[in-house]
């Protein structure tokens, strides 16, 4: 078909490109990419079918299928059987990241922290451990034998989440995303996909796109991802694994029901699909619920790290790993992480023994409570999803505004929140709502001060 015959024919996007540029799929898929970013094409909107596309550019199919599984596999388009191809609603996520610098003038209620209680207690710990005759040790490579007595503090820390296991299954990463990483690279290929929530960790999108596998959202019910849509898309969605966080969900703060993990879990066995379990936040939990691992121990990569629930710069964490499994994600983490830290890993070993642990623990979550009870007071007449003793809430906003829109608005107001932007994924439709850090705020009066201010934003919006 010519090219002249599209003159006037309705198409979402009309590309111009040169066919001396080789290879020309790579040059059109840089100008998607290059639209995208640019604003060109918005996020949601529908391409046009390949064939017409390639009718259009008289081009062959196959230049235009390459071209869009380049931006695929970049995370900026997101194709669905039977309803075409669009782009991402995540596509710009990566503008997301973390800036260096946090600007001094900013509340900070964005990124999720622990309240800063337990830093002197390991301080105390630390200074203790550098008084022993044998301290070089702490400062040279780490001997598997040393680390035998740390799994089983690993052991008591995963059981204190809700989860039995045994020591043989244990493995070291500098922290909780480094365990993830390891996961996607020993577990998966470029191309391949993986299911999560609509809103999920934006550090999985990150290492996802790294790697080049692709994440698709599996339908949720009350915030919880459905048994029924994974199933679906173990059969129709081509997927290898799933990601969930099942306590306190990052950023929506709901809870998977014990009901529904058995179910996940029945359906990771039938149709042998891994399971990354993001135990992040279950310690926050006084009593926590049974973990899917606890369901299905043979299909369940279950990571364990004190970030959330102790202290941020404690990069070590726990990863229980079924034995299938075990061998490639070890070597992964070796050839990620070469060793952890043994300075880090004694003395997280020694807190977790102790009954300094349960005390600290103990400490955050009467800190979080308070610090709950503030949110609550300011923001009764608004719906803020999540429990009190949750390091986050879920703030859906009233009106018509969007989670982008209100994130603009508070900072230039002085207070640093993250939209529902940040953790949509492919072409799901991010709610309007933003992720609330109740506890990164270094006092009680600095997050009421961000109330105030997210309080006035919110009426002025009504």
């Amino acid at each position: 078909m010519p090219i002249n015959s599209f003159e006037n024919y309705p198409m979402s996007w009309k590309p111009s490109v040169d066919k001396t540029e080789k290879p020309i799929y790579q040059t059109l898929a840089g100008q998607l990419e290059q639209d995208i970013l640019n604003g060109v094409l918005l996020p949601g909107t529908k391409l046009p079918p390949q064939r017409e596309l390639a009718d259009y550019l008289d081009l062959n199919l196959s230049t235009i299928s390459k071209a869009f599984k380049v931006c695929e596999l970049k995370g900026l388009l997101s194709a669905t059987v039977g309803s075409g191809t669009f782009v991402s609603y995540d596509a710009l996520s990566n503008a997301y990241l973390l800036e260096d610098t946090k600007p001094k003038h900013l509340i900070e209620m964005g990124a999720t922290f622990p309240d800063n209680s337990s830093f002197e207690p390991l301080l105390l710990q630390l200074k203790s451990m550098l008084q022993e005759t044998d301290y070089e040790k702490w400062f040279s490579y780490g001997r598997a034998g040393e680390s035998l007595w740390q799994k089983d503090a690993a052991i008591k820390l995963i059981r204190r989440g809700g989860f039995e296991t045994t020591v043989d299954r244990i493995l070291f990463a500098n922290g909780g995303q480094n365990a993830i990483a390891a996961t996607l690279a020993s577990l998966c290929k470029p191309g391949d996909r993986i299911g999560v929530d609509h809103h999920t960790y934006p550090g999985l999108k990150t290492v996802a796109a790294m790697l080049s596998v692709q994440i698709v959202p599996i339908k949720s019910e009350h915030y919880e991802m459905s048994p029924m849509a994974f199933e679906y898309a173990c059969k129709n969605d081509n997927i290898k694994g799933i990601y969930l966080i099942p306590d306190y969900n990052n950023p929506t703060a709901s809870f998977m029901s014990v009901e529904n993990r058995k179910m996940i879990a029945t359906i990771a066995k039938k149709y042998k699909q891994f399971v990354i379990e993001d135990a992040s936040y279950h310690l926050l939990s006084k009593k926590p619920l049974p973990a899917v691992a606890s369901f299905a121990p043979e299909q369940v990569i279950y990571i364990a790290s004190l970030s959330k629930s102790l202290a941020p710069g404690l990069r070590l964490a726990y990863v229980a790993v079924p034995s299938q499994f075990k061998d490639p994600i070890s070597k992964a983490l070796y050839n990620l992480n070469i060793t952890v830290s043994p300075l880090l890993a004694e003395l997280t070993a020694r807190t977790i023994v102790s009954n300094q642990f349960e005390v600290l623990i103990e400490g955050h979550r009467e800190q979080t409570i308070r610090r709950n009870q503030v949110v609550n007071r300011y923001l009764t007449d608004y719906t803020c999803l999540g429990v009190d003793t949750g390091i986050f809430r879920w703030l859906l906003l009233p009106g018509k505004i969007t989670g982008a829109e209100f994130e603009t608005l508070a900072a230039q107001q002085g207070v640093q929140v993250y939209a529902a932007e940040r953790f949509v994924v492919g072409n799901s439709c991010p709610e309007r709502a933003v992720r609330i850090s109740v506890c990164a705020p270094q006092t009680l009066e600095e997050l009421e001060q961000g109330l105030i201010i997210l309080k006035r934003l919110l009426t002025d919006i009504t």
